[in-house]
């Protein structure tokens, strides 16, 4: 089996506690993966921006990939890379939240868009993000740029139900799946995060074989399929868990300290 040259890891839920902080152990985690000359970089749904307070942190020097890995952009936040979501599709989308009475935010690559402050989320979102979002009538003007949407609600089950309603409206026009029980993301068609993964092997000349990956909701599992070896978070649901190689302690519990301890061990060992 090949040794590990690369971890790309989820944020939310994976790398950050629930109250977004980057723990001690984290941070000496990651600078034991670069003393060992193992690249690190992160994937996430949020947006580039959302990104850039973890950068210096944890001297992320790889391209990092926002929006579920649907674009790529440097540590300096240029884009490498980025697709976005059809305009048709983003209408579809945006129908489709509507008639499950969700909450709809409209993200571009410099700009996260909402047409009202009020809902349960926005706050939760900014102090994610470290940003604000600009209210707008309407988002028909910025769905050329749409990078994702975000269909935010406290009901875990309505949720699910839009998921399925979502996928069957958009079909192969979008990708969607929930990046917190809260959250449905929509991106564009044919992106996720192992697209991401095969990207950053492919630039770094790095075997997929010898990434590892690590996070805890659905939208990490298509890089855990396409890496030589994926841990789930201890607070990953069953059904993630059972497509990931390994399970480490929670976010709450520095399960990624963990996980990167495996994962040297297991470098060790081979």
């Amino acid at each position: 089996m090949s040794r590990i040259a690369m971890v790309v890891s989820d944020v939310d839920g994976t790398l950050v506690t629930s109250d977004k902080r980057l723990t001690d152990a984290t941070r000496r985690a990651v600078a034991q993966l670069h003393a060992a000359g193992i690249g690190f970089t992160i994937t996430s749904s949020r947006p580039p921006f959302g990104m850039a307070m973890l950068l210096q942190p944890l001297a992320i020097s790889l391209p990092i990939g926002p929006f579920n890995g649907s674009s790529i952009v440097d540590p300096q936040l240029k884009v490498i890379a980025q697709q976005t979501i059809p305009a048709e599709a983003s209408r579809q989308a945006l129908r489709v939240l509507s008639d499950f009475g969700i909450d709809a935010w409209l993200f571009t690559n410099e700009h996260w868009l909402i047409a009202r402050d009020d809902g349960k989320y926005v706050p939760h979102e900014e102090a994610t993000i470290k940003s604000s979002p600009t209210i707008v009538a309407d988002f028909d003007r910025y769905l050329a740029a749409g990078c994702k949407i975000v269909g935010a609600s406290a009901d875990a089950e309505r949720l699910k139900q839009c998921e399925a309603a979502m996928q069957a409206r958009l079909g192969h026009q979008a990708s969607v799946a929930r990046s917190q029980s809260y959250y449905l993301d929509v991106t564009p068609p044919g992106q996720n995060k192992g697209v991401f993964v095969e990207a950053m092997a492919q630039r770094c000349g790095v075997p997929q074989a010898a990434i590892a990956t690590i996070g805890d909701m659905s939208n990490d599992v298509p890089m855990f399929k396409t890496s030589g070896v994926s841990v789930a978070m201890g607070n990953a649901t069953p059904e993630v868990k059972a497509h990931a190689s390994h399970v480490t302690g929670s976010n709450e519990q520095d399960g990624f300290a963990e996980a990167i301890d495996m994962i040297l061990k297991l470098n060790r060992s081979r």
